[in-house]
């Protein structure tokens, strides 16, 4: 994997995981501005290895610095910029949270208030998908990490109070009917039907369940597709006809608000693993 340091980088870099898993891993360094306004529909969890991550979060400015735990909920807008002149370097997991409502089994997901946290609980559950890139996670190795980090956030965040069982069954249906049909034109009436819920109620439960609504899951899943397709050396015109999206501008619309940066510019900022 290629090596580099804040000092020896001459522009912003990313580098992903090569390795195949559950979970999507990055390491990344910024010298000054990083992402625009977005919003994913992943728990973000990350680690500050050097200098100030700074970010709004929830109508605050918030600084992440070394040994505390970055932890943003799904769908929550965040940008991203250096808190000093000297840049900053992270890893990031993108956590799915359907990983984690398999622990939990119906909860509404954990939220954890302010972007970040101090506490030891997260602190060493997350450690597993923070460390170097280049230690690859055994399947067993990552959905224990994944429950050790599901008990943290629970521990750490509370469970909800006042607020009756959610229909899992149903809105897992509805999930697994919208992963199988993605070439589709999915809507409400749909899932109704893949679920066996009402509509709203469905809509309601995996917004509290998956941190996301249906239709941006489906969007988000489709941009999922036109990545892997832009690394494969698709043009954004055929990645984004393929994946579902109308036109390239609509595609790249969607994707700016996800990943706070346009599709080219999220692929010059990659770099390649070894």
């Amino acid at each position: 994997m290629e090596r580099k340091t804040a000092h020896a980088a001459t522009s912003d870099w990313v580098i992903r995981s090569a390795q195949p898993g559950s979970v999507e891993r990055i390491e990344a360094w910024f010298g000054s501005h990083g992402y625009d306004p977005h919003r994913h529909d992943t728990y973000s969890i990350g680690r500050t290895l050097a200098g100030v991550q700074s970010f709004h979060y929830k109508g605050a400015l918030c600084h992440g610095v070394p040994g505390n735990t970055l932890i943003l909920h799904p769908d929550e807008v965040h940008d991203g910029m250096a808190g000093t002149d000297a840049g900053f370097r992270y890893r990031m997991a993108y956590i799915d949270p359907a990983l984690i409502q398999n622990v939990l089994s119906g909860e509404p997901l954990p939220f954890i208030a302010g972007g970040l946290s101090s506490d030891p609980r997260l602190y060493c559950a997350s450690e597993a998908f923070v460390q170097a890139l280049d230690h690859p996670l055994e399947t067993l190795e990552e959905q224990d990490a994944v429950y050790d980090l599901a008990m943290a956030l629970r521990a750490v965040g509370g469970k909800p109070r006042g607020r009756k069982r959610l229909d899992y069954r149903s809105a897992e249906r509805a999930r697994a009917f919208i992963m199988e049909h993605l070439h589709l034109g999915i809507t409400l009436e749909m899932l109704e039907q893949a679920s066996g819920r009402e509509q709203w109620s469905l809509s309601r439960d995996f917004r509290a369940l998956y941190g996301t609504s249906p239709y941006r899951f489906v969007t988000l899943r489709r941009l999922d597709t036109v990545r892997r397709l832009m690394l494969d050396g698709f043009t954004l015109v055929d990645a984004a006809l393929a994946a579902g999206f109308h036109d390239q501008s609509h595609m790249t619309r969607h994707f700016t608000r996800s990943y706070g940066v346009s599709p080219l510019r999220w692929l010059e900022r990659l770099r390649p693993t070894r």
